[in-house]
């Protein structure tokens, strides 16, 4: 697999490419490939810390049990500047919401797939990532989300 790291404002993020896909964005520090996807990929990310505005538009692939492609479905659809709820979710769905917290704590391309736009219904609920709960309000906050529950 080839990848590439990029310097953000949460940390070092490594982009992983595999088979004309965008795979893995993890935060952590070693990837050095240099191909066109990789490329456009860095591009984007540094793009949207510049401006969540510019969005993403690459090629992805969950590589992972059909539920989590569901999942991460269902938060590549979730608008910019806005925020679902792991219940919300749950209802268009038809599992737990316990679930969809899991789907989202086994989001392989957190940022690009935005795992950080779904919420507790009480607040925030939790966050995987690198930073945990306080990366996740910094990319909200960064997002204008309006739906912000802190």
């Amino acid at each position: 697999m080839l990848q590439l790291t990029v310097d953000t404002p949460t940390g070092p993020m490594t982009l992983t490419e595999k088979n004309g896909a965008i795979v893995r964005a993890e935060w952590e520090s070693g990837g050095a490939d240099d191909t066109p996807l990789l490329r456009a990929a860095a591009a984007q990310l540094v793009a949207y810390f510049e401006d969540p505005a510019q969005g993403f538009d690459l090629p992805l692939k969950v590589e992972a049990s059909e539920f989590q492609q569901r999942v991460c479905e269902a938060m590549l659809a979730i608008p910019l500047g806005e925020t679902r709820t792991y219940g919300e979710l749950s209802k268009d769905l038809g599992v737990p919401a316990q679930a969809i917290g899991q789907g989202c704590g086994g989001n392989p391309i957190p940022v690009i797939i935005p795992c950080h736009r779904v919420l507790g219904a009480n607040g925030l609920g939790g966050f995987s990532g690198l930073g945990g709960v306080e990366t996740k309000v910094w990319l909200l906050k960064h997002e204008r989300a309006g739906g912000l529950l802190i």
